[in-house]
């Protein structure tokens, strides 16, 4: 199937994600019993899904190392989203609250799968990437984690340690993960940004805007951060 960006069914997409967090959350913030299965059942399934994918690839013969390796960014907020989901380590979450909902929600709002794809491949990649997103926003909409002072810079730091040892590999074996070579053929938002490297300096930038901005109702001065009961219905 040829999938079409922002047609009725990708921002029913779109918008279903925050919708099924705030149904979760909600749930569990009147059944509080219930948080611990529901983070268990969201980890299953957004772990089930990706081993399902990496069977159904190598099947496939999609596979060729250093090729169509889970290298990118998406990939590892993915299982980190799992683990924090599994553990409620607070770390973990001030890393994916940021990675996810930017990473993540770029990738959801400018997917990279405007080829011709089986049914399944565009399947898979919105849920894996909307079901990280759903994840990330139940753990803060329960009032079970919220990003912690000096996540944001915390976040910020890792990515580019990440984007490091990322483009060092790429180097040395002419991939492309983490799109520091070039830019998604599909287009994005770095098509706004110049051209190679000026578009990695720009999207420096912009990803510190937008985790800025994920952090505003965090910050100190912040209603919610003022009326935080610090409470942690998770554990």
């Amino acid at each position: 199937m040829r999938f079409e960006p922002f047609t009725i069914s990708h921002l029913f997409i779109i918008a279903s994600i925050p919708a099924a967090a705030a149904i979760l959350a909600r749930w569990a913030r009147f059944h509080p019993s219930h948080i611990r299965p529901l983070r268990f059942a969201l980890a299953a399934a957004i772990a089930g899904n990706e081993l399902l994918y990496y069977a159904y690839a190598i099947a496939h013969d999609w596979v060729h190392p250093p090729f169509g390796l889970p290298l990118d960014l998406c990939d590892v907020s993915l299982w980190l989203t799992v683990f924090v989901l599994l553990t409620i380590r607070q770390r973990t979450f001030d890393l994916v609250y940021y990675w996810a909902l930017v990473g993540t929600g770029m990738a959801v709002l400018t997917p990279d799968v405007s080829g011709v794809y089986p049914q399944y491949v565009v399947f898979k990649f919105f849920f894996s990437h909307g079901s990280v997103i759903v994840g990330v926003l139940f753990l803060l909409w329960s009032g079970t984690l919220r990003p912690q002072p000096g996540s944001l810079w915390r976040a910020l730091a890792w990515a580019n340690v990440y984007a490091v040892l990322i483009g060092t590999f790429n180097f040395i074996f002419q991939t492309n993960y983490f799109y520091l070579r070039e830019k998604p053929s599909s287009g994005s938002l770095l098509d706004l940004l110049g051209p190679w490297p000026l578009y990695i300096l720009a999207g420096e930038l912009v990803g510190l805007l937008l985790f800025w901005l994920l952090w505003l109702p965090f910050s100190p001065k912040s209603p919610l951060t003022r009326n935080a009961s610090g409470s942690n219905p998770g554990d």
